[in-house]
């Protein structure tokens, strides 16, 4: 994993760099979102890694397959890791490509894990106290697991907040135990 991410990071880094000083992060978002799930359809990595088929006929192929979702610029983009054979690398560049783009809009997204389902009120709270305390937008995605028996848990890059039931009886547990 650390390899794919090692491997992905000047991909990344210079697509940003690029969609950022032309003003066009979301449309490299959607490029790169669409060049990744090209490059992941079965049928495609097969053919990208198979030493009988033609380097520029299969960049041909797979812009082809891309059509007019690619610009020049995203066409020149596939054409460098085709021939660096890196287009497996995609959902990593992705992944990269998205972190930067929400640090340069400082935005961060809080999974959210609760008990029960929260209300559109109680998201809405979440979503303005987290925007407190990171001093960036908040996006909230909210799911359920009814293990966590009560309270909520939040994570956020490196940071989690427990207040689960489940979590402070762990952290009970783990206090008597020593």
């Amino acid at each position: 994993m650390a390899e794919k991410q090692t491997a992905a990071r000047p991909y990344a880094e210079a697509a940003f760099a690029l969609a950022a000083e032309r003003g066009a992060l979301a449309a490299w978002s959607e490029m790169l979102g669409f060049i990744s799930a090209v490059a992941s359809d079965a049928r495609m990595a097969r053919l990208a890694t198979d030493p009988r088929v033609d380097r520029a006929r299969f960049v041909e192929l797979f812009l082809d397959v891309c059509g007019q979702r690619l610009n020049a610029e995203g066409a020149n983009f596939v054409r460098l890791l085709a021939e660096n054979r890196r287009l497996g690398l995609m959902p990593e560049v992705v992944a990269q490509f998205e972190q930067r783009k929400a640090e340069a809009e400082r935005r961060i997204e809080a999974d959210v894990v609760s008990a029960f389902a929260l209300e559109p009120a109680q998201i809405e709270r979440l979503e303005q106290a987290l925007k407190r305390k990171f001093g960036r937008e908040v996006h909230v995605n909210a799911r359920v697991d009814a293990a966590l028996v009560g309270g909520i848990v939040i994570r956020t890059g490196d940071t989690v907040i427990d207040g689960s039931v489940r979590g402070r009886l762990a952290a009970l547990a783990s206090h008597m135990s020593h």
